[in-house]
């Protein structure tokens, strides 16, 4: 099947400021079921987060095209990197409370999940509390979840959905 990719460098210079964004704009565009939505780090001069929609059709690539800039951005050809963190993809809005590892692989665009620090394949059943965060990145052509043993032998993900800035205390 063929996948229709635009990027998008709106200058946001965090995740949660662009996965806000990258969801507001999939909303206001009427983007179908199935759109991928992806963060990608950029670092440099200017470390900034851009964003990707991969899109189902040439039809809906013109047409996000067309909204986006009516709304001001500058649509590039591709994703910034091939690494992107999935925000919207397939399966996304059923991933709310606690799910198993095998439900969380069979109804949703995630083909597997690791579980930091330890070896293998998490059992299917395994529950996995989701806190209503779940952000996959690619490696390579899997959509891979991080995940954590927590209390209670379940697993969360690993980006937690309201992280502490560095130095807050300070």
């Amino acid at each position: 099947m063929t996948r229709y990719v635009i990027g998008l460098d709106a200058g946001t210079t965090n995740l949660r400021e662009a996965d806000h964004l990258l969801v507001a704009l999939a909303a206001e565009l009427v983007l179908p079921e199935g759109v991928f939505g992806c963060t990608h780090l950029v670092r440099g001069d200017r470390p900034r987060v851009a964003l990707s929609f991969t899109l189902p059709s040439e039809a809906t690539l013109r047409a996000a095209r067309e909204g986006l800039a009516a709304k001001g951005y500058e649509a590039t050809d591709g994703a910034p990197d091939a690494v992107g963190r999935a925000v919207l993809y397939p399966g996304v809005p059923e991933l709310t409370g606690t799910v198993t590892v095998g439900q969380l692989l069979a109804g949703s665009a995630i083909d597997r999940v690791t579980v930091l620090g330890t070896p293998g394949v998490p059992a299917a059943d395994l529950p996995l509390i989701t806190r209503g965060h779940v952000r996959p990145g690619w490696q390579g052509p899997e959509l891979v979840l991080a995940a954590v043993p927590a209390a209670g032998g379940t697993l969360v993900p690993f980006e937690v959905p309201d992280p502490t800035p560095c130095c807050a205390d300070h």
